[in-house]
C-alpha cells in the first residue's frame, strides 16, 4: 500500500508497531478546535479524546465523564496534591487538567490521545513529553468570523464575549509563537484532511518510517510558514 493511500491504523508490519502520540490542539474559544478534535477522534479506532477535569459548570447539554470530568475546586486541588495531572491551567477563572493516567495509558497502547486544551496545558505537555506531542494550533478565518461563531452561541453577554476576544487575542500570539503547526479552520472537512496529514508525517517521523507524501504536505502548515490570512498581524516578530 502506498504512502499516499495508508491509512492510519493499517500499518506494515515489517515497519514495526505504530508509535503512541499526544495530539495537542488549541485555539481560540469559537475556533472550532472541539469540533475537529471529535471529529478526527471518531474516524480512528486508536484515537481516544482527553476528558478533562474542570471546576467549571456544565453547560447545555454536556454530560460528566463525557465532555468533561465535572469536579469541585477542592477535589481539583487535591487531584494536583496528588500530582494526578500531566498538565494543568486555571482559564477564565476555572482550571482544567489532563489526568497522567490518560496519557501513559494512550501511550503504552500505541494510540493517540486527542487534546483540546489552552497553550498554556498544551506548553505543559510540550515540556513533558517533547517527543511524543504534535502539537496544533486551529484559527477560524479572521476575527470577525470569530466574533460571529462566539455571539451566535447565545449563550454569553456582550460583556463575557469581548472578554473572550481579548483573550483570543492573547491565545492566537502564543499559539503562534510556540505551536509547531497553524491550520485555518475556514471550512471542516479540509481542515481535518490537513490535520490528518500532519499526524500522519508526525507518526512516521517518530517510527522511523519515510513518509514523503505526508512530509511534504504537512510542511505547508507549520510554524511561520502557514497561509493564515489577517492572523499574520498578531505573528510575533
Amino acid at each position: 500500500m502506498s504512502s499516499e493511500a495508508r491509512p492510519l491504523r493499517q500499518l506494515d508490519p515489517a515497519e514495526g508497531p505504530a508509535p503512541g502520540l499526544l495530539l495537542v490542539l488549541s485555539a481560540p474559544s469559537g475556533a472550532g478546535k472541539t469540533t475537529l478534535a471529535h471529529r478526527f477522534q471518531a474516524a480512528h479506532a486508536e484515537a481516544v479524546f482527553s476528558v478533562s477535569v474542570t471546576t467549571r459548570a456544565p453547560r447545555g447539554a454536556e454530560q460528566d465523564g463525557v465532555d468533561y470530568h465535572f469536579v469541585t475546586p477542592e477535589r481539583f486541588a487535591a487531584l494536583v496534591a496528588e500530582g494526578a495531572f500531566a498538565e494543568w491551567a486555571e482559564v477564565h477563572g476555572r482550571r482544567y487538567g489532563t489526568l497522567r493516567a490518560t496519557v501513559e495509558e494512550t501511550l503504552q497502547a500505541g494510540g493517540i490521545a486527542v487534546f483540546d486544551i489552552d497553550v498554556q496545558g498544551g506548553a505543559q505537555l510540550q515540556a513533558a513529553y517533547p517527543a511524543q506531542a504534535l502539537t496544533v494550533f486551529i484559527l477560524p478565518p479572521d476575527e470577525a468570523e470569530l466574533a460571529r461563531r462566539l455571539r451566535g452561541r447565545s449563550t454569553e453577554s456582550e460583556a463575557a464575549i469581548e472578554a473572550r476576544l481579548a483573550a483570543a487575542r492573547t491565545e492566537v500570539a502564543r499559539g503562534l509563537a510556540s505551536y509547531e503547526y497553524v491550520l485555518l479552520n475556514d471550512e471542516i472537512e479540509e481542515a481535518l484532511a490537513r490535520l490528518e496529514l500532519i499526524v500522519r508525517a508526525a507518526r512516521a517521523r517518530l517510527a522511523g518510517w519515510p513518509d514523503p507524501h505526508a512530509e511534504s504536505a504537512a510542511a505547508q502548515w507549520r510554524r511561520g510558514i502557514a497561509a493564515i490570512g489577517s492572523w499574520r498581524s498578531a505573528t510575533p516578530t
